[in-house]
């Protein structure tokens, strides 16, 4: 019987490994593709693992500056966290690996395509609905909802059975790692009352062990986006692994949260976002001085929608391109040098600077006197905004 080809986005995890045997099993040629996204030395462990699982067509390709360019850098000019704390690595890599993973399947003439997302989790959605919006005909296996593996004992006592070797730490969380941030989840983690163990985290360090002298470092933005470490111009990966390591080595950037999923799920995820926190830290302080009022509060009420599309798997919806453009637009007036003072998971603005600045020191100052601004006027401001109050 003549195998069907099937394109799986593999990580080169317990999940995503497993799939591999058990699709293989099913009678599918796999053909596998890893999104080099910053995970480092775990792309050739996942090229490794898929040779050893027999795979004979294996693609890998560098994302790293789309992925900045693309998807991290416009994301941050929302200036917004989904539920006001989460930095969304995890949901802005999807789109990516999707788009990706789709040029392979329609290179490869197949109209099959696989991932190792979870029934309950988000992923799934984020996943199938690019897969849906490049080929509404496209043909998804999605192992978590119809095997008889159903729970991590079994995944891990299938990988004993049939040879398929993971790492210790694989065995207590699955664990998502990208130049963004890292996640953590499952495992312990689903006990609300275990603390994780300090070498659980990989990115950061605790703010008791964090290096006991501050750091200064000025940030310089144009149209939204950082430019420039202390006036020095770097490429757009450089500049993220430069603020991982000064946020890693300072406590910046992690957190434990308990997240509200897409289908309604609570779930507690640990994140680590060191670089990424810098800049969202930096970028808000930089558009409280530029932005016009209207224009601020605009943003950041359209901001929280924008990010629950993305966290829901709407990266390439209508509505999401649509906000986008608005968000854009007013990046123009972003432009700037922010100067922070990082020291013990702690992170203040020293100082600010733009040409576009809003902010004016004599109409501000209680020691001088404004000509575009008299005190005389607050009283009818007063008196008109007390009406409906009185009345």
């Amino acid at each position: 019987m003549l195998k069907k080809k099937i394109v799986l986005a593999y990580s080169g995890g317990l999940d995503t490994s497993v799939i591999i045997k058990w699709l293989q099993e099913k009678n599918f040629e796999v053909i596998t593709f890893t999104a080099d996204i910053g995970q480092g030395d775990e792309i050739n462990f996942a090229k490794n693992k898929a040779k050893k699982l027999n795979v004979t067509r294996i693609y890998i390709k560098n994302l790293k500056n789309e992925f900045i360019k693309n998807y991290i850098f416009p994301y941050l000019r929302s200036s917004s966290e989904y539920e006001n704390s989460y930095l969304l690595g995890t949901a802005l890599a999807r789109p990516l690996i999707v788009k990706e993973l789709m040029k392979i399947s329609f290179y490869e003439k197949t109209n099959f395509v696989s991932h190792g997302a979870t029934g309950k989790g988000n992923d799934q959605i984020r996943f199938e609905l690019g897969f849906k919006y490049f080929n509404p005909n496209i043909n998804i296996i999605a192992p978590w909802r119809i095997w008889e593996i159903n729970t991590r004992d079994k995944l891990l006592n299938f990988c004993l059975k049939n040879n398929i070797k993971i790492n210790k730490k694989t065995k207590k969380f699955s664990i998502d790692k990208n130049l963004f941030h890292n996640s953590y989840e499952g495992g312990d983690l689903e006990n609300l009352f275990f603390e994780p163990n300090e070498d659980m985290w990989e990115n950061t360090v605790s703010n008791q062990i964090s290096i006991d002298y501050p750091i200064y470092l000025s940030l310089t933005f144009k149209n939204g986006d950082l430019i420039k470490i202390n006036n020095n111009n770097y490429n757009n990966e450089t500049l993220f692994l430069k603020l991982n390591k000064i946020g890693s080595i300072s406590g910046i950037g992690r957190i434990d949260i308990i997240e509200n999923r897409f289908i309604g799920i609570k779930s507690r995820g640990c994140y680590e976002s060191p670089g990424a926190t810098i800049i969202m830290f930096a970028r808000k302080h930089l558009e409280d001085l530029v932005l016009d009022k209207e224009i601020f509060y605009f943003k950041k009420s359209i901001s929280l929608k924008y990010s629950s599309l993305i966290y829901n798997g709407f990266w390439w919806s209508p509505e999401r391109i649509l906000l986008q453009n608005i968000i854009d637009y007013t990046q123009k007036y972003v432009n700037g040098v922010i100067k922070l003072k990082i020291y013990k998971g702690v992170i203040n603005v020293v100082s600010r600077y733009s040409f576009n600045s809003l902010y004016s020191q004599k109409n501000s100052s209680f020691n001088e006197i404004s000509e575009k601004f008299s005190q005389l006027d607050s009283s009818g401001f007063i008196n008109i905004n007390s009406l409906r109050l009185i009345i």
